[in-house]
């Protein structure tokens, strides 16, 4: 399709861009807790934040609707449900949202609406300036460039089992998320992927709980359970190591100090609270600490 064509070459981030100025709360589906709700509500300005919620996920027509009261609820006194029918609307909506709120449904629904509605770009944009765009479930799923769409054949079959790949909105460009993630025992299908794609690094989130992302470099686990990290770019440099154009020999008896196995794809287990940077790994209490008490831009 032309639009996916089109979306790949909008994701090219140049590497001189400055970091995006905004938040991302990215949420791993089930029930959406207060904690992560006000979290969001917080990061784009509070309850005076022009929130703009994006139902094109699911097919309920009432989902709109729904989500609106859900903010009123917690306080939020300015709210858009987005309308996909009038482009230009939609797109001066994106615009002025402090706060763009992705539910759950179907991600590959919900990317489809968002690119031939026109608005992709200007989420992008959003974001960029400083809006803080949350999404759960669904809404998770499509914040990576490489976003995962379910599996590839039957699922009754071993083909069935192989992840099947779409383009996502690459808010998150150098990751790969997948949702609902120890609940639906999905760490087989997030490390394929992540093989696959060895720049990247997945982020397996659980349900009521989410990453909230600073800068796109770090983020911050709340909620209620956990968040997997799978890395695999020391293991896949590793294998590329030697020369391909010479073939080792075979080597017999026990393995000696010096003939060290590829190693495997890093995997850490982050609890609420903890955070993490794409660029050092687990950060130790004392950056957590200093992390807290910066202040949001």
């Amino acid at each position: 399709m032309l639009w996916k064509l089109a979306l790949l070459c909008s994701l090219s981030f140049g590497t001189d861009e400055a970091p995006p100025k905004g938040h991302l709360v990215i949420i791993g589906g089930g029930p959406t807790i207060e904690e992560i709700r006000l979290k969001a509500l917080t990061l784009a300005g509070g309850p005076k934040a022009r929130v703009v919620v994006v139902p094109q996920a699911s097919t309920d027509p009432e989902a709109g609707k729904k989500l609106a009261e859900r903010w009123r609820e917690d306080g939020a006194t300015d709210i858009v449900v987005l309308d996909l029918s009038d482009p230009k609307a939609a797109r001066a909506a994106i615009g002025s949202a402090d706060l763009i709120w992705m539910r759950g449904g179907s991600q590959n629904r919900l990317m489809d609406a968002l690119i031939k509605g026109g608005v992709a770009d200007a989420i992008r944009a959003r974001y960029r300036a400083g809006a803080t765009v949350a999404g759960t479930s669904a809404g998770a799923a499509v914040m990576s460039a490489v976003m995962i769409a379910g599996y590839s054949g039957p699922r009754n079959t071993p083909r069935g089992r192989i992840p099947r790949i779409e383009h996502g909105l690459g808010l998150w460009p150098e990751v790969v998320v997948d949702q609902h993630f120890s609940q639906r025992q999905r760490i087989e299908r997030l490390t394929k992927v992540v093989c696959d794609h060895a720049e990247l690094i997945g982020v397996g989130i659980d349900e009521s709980t989410a990453v909230v992302v600073d800068g796109g470099r770090e983020f911050e686990v709340i909620g209620r359970s956990n968040v997997i990290i799978i890395d695999s770019r020391k293991a896949v440099h590793a294998k590329a190591k030697p020369d391909e154009k010479e073939t080792p020999k075979p080597k017999s008896g026990p393995m000696s100090d010096d003939d060290e196995a590829p190693p495997e794809p890093v995997t850490v287990k982050l609890k609420a609270g903890m955070r993490y940077s794409l660029d050092k790994g687990a950060l130790p209490l004392i950056e957590t600490q200093t992390a807290r008490a910066t202040p949001a831009r």
